[in-house]
């Protein structure tokens, strides 16, 4: 298996992830029952050398639920009906999830609301309590 690479920065070795085969449950009839197709995929991050010490806090962050009591993430891929695509698929998600996480979040900047909107808002605001006064009966008159 070759090394995964992600982008310019990072390239993970395939020394660091460790693959596995089941078999799977998806379509196929017999050949489910005959053929290991299932993909396990298992990757450390807190572990792994190649990859930025910011980015790695911001995926181990971002992904703590799918990352085990060991630190490992475990990825299953099961969609294909043969092991090369469910292991290309499996690799292709890693490697969505580390780009997603890759540049930290952008800060918000305060705003404050335009004169426009402060005007339109209560404009609305008199426009509906005019709308239900004139629906208001009166009996005592």
């Amino acid at each position: 298996m070759s090394d995964l690479y992600v982008n310019q920065r990072l390239t993970i070795p395939s020394s660091e992830l460790a693959i596995s085969a089941a078999r799977s449950s998806g379509p196929g009839g017999q050949n489910v029952n005959k053929v290991n197709s299932k993909i396990t995929l298992r990757w450390s991050p807190e572990k792994c050398t190649a990859i930025d010490p910011g980015w790695r806090n911001r995926f181990i962050a971002r992904h703590a639920n799918r990352i085990t009591k060991d630190g490992e993430l475990v990825l299953h891929s099961e969609r294909y009906r043969d092991q090369p695509r469910n292991l290309a698929d499996a690799r292709f998600r890693l490697v969505e999830m580390l780009l997603e996480c890759r540049e930290p979040a952008k800060k918000r900047k305060k705003t404050r609301p335009t004169l426009g909107s402060k005007r339109r808002r209560k404009e609305a605001k008199t426009k509906l309590s005019q709308k239900k006064q004139s629906r208001r009966q009166s009996f005592g008159d």
